[in-house]
């Protein structure tokens, strides 16, 4: 076996070491069940022209979508049937670097093992390609299983537009200062299908972070550890929330006029 791509490449060596360590945290928050959740993180600008000389160790793969945004593009991407408990420690042989070639429909696997890549790849890739065409600098994707979030998608009243938003915001002022657009939410769909991704798409465009009900979330964010932390502080507010009820008290929540202070001190979205 040859050396490891990461091998006198510090940034990209510490993006992946990024990426590892929130695999670990997702483990470590009882998120990420057997081979649950998925990572994508646009690794493209710790690309070198010896990276793009690479032969390929593996066949042409189809995406299954055609996405001209992503043309020579590079991806970390975790692997098929893969642990985030396994990437957190070993991220190269639980995860692969990808090049899209250039009919941006199809990509080879360069490094460091022919892992293929998550069966949710196209949806990440097509969340990607429409952040470069609209000019964001947001580089990853995380899909993940927060217990609380979850638990709270299989109550109905809930499920309104932004109504778990202003309940997760209301716990505690971190959740709306770092998460400042609130949680989408998409209806149950079947996993891994082509609703879900156009329905996961859309909810983007307004928001950070997207609840699958019944199912886990989707977040995008300025590199892997920004994604997680969206995710973390909305699933803390859900905890709150859930130990309130437990004590057997509906809990009070920060106050309208309370979060419009927070708003316009911190000068957050409204």
């Amino acid at each position: 076996m040859g050396k490891s791509i990461l091998e006198g490449r510090p940034a990209l060596r510490q993006e992946v070491e990024k990426i590892a360590e929130v695999a670990g945290y997702l483990w470590q928050n009882g998120w990420a069940e057997r081979n649950g959740g998925n990572i994508t993180v646009n690794v493209t600008k710790y690309v070198d022209d010896e990276i793009r000389r690479m032969a390929p160790i593996s066949d042409v793969k189809q995406i299954g979508a055609t996405l001209p945004a992503l043309k020579g593009c590079y991806f970390y991407c975790k692997g098929t049937q893969k642990r985030m408990r396994d990437l957190a420690r070993f991220p190269m042989d639980n995860g692969s670097i990808i090049r899209i070639l250039d009919d941006c429909a199809s990509y080879v696997i360069i490094a460091d093992n022919a892992v293929m890549p998550t069966s949710e790849l196209p949806s990440h890739l097509t969340v990607h390609a429409n952040l470069i065409e609209s000019g964001s600098a947001y580089n990853a994707t995380v899909h993940t299983h927060p217990i609380e979030l979850v638990a709270m998608s299989h109550n109905r009243k809930f499920l309104g537009k932004d109504v778990l938003t202003k309940i997760l915001w209301s716990m505690i002022p971190e959740t709306k200062a770092f998460c400042p657009l609130g949680l989408g939410i998409v209806p149950y769909t079947l996993p891994g299908s082509k609703e879900l991704a156009d329905a996961t798409l859309k909810e983007l465009e307004d928001y950070d972070v997207v609840m699958w009900e019944k199912h886990g979330v989707f977040a995008k964010g300025l590199d892997v550890m920004d994604a997680f932390d969206q995710i973390d502080v909305l699933s803390k507010s859900a905890k709150i929330y859930i130990d309130a009820k437990s004590m057997g008290f509906e809990p009070e929540g920060m106050s309208d006029e309370q979060m419009g202070e927070l708003t316009r001190v911190f000068n957050l979205p409204k």
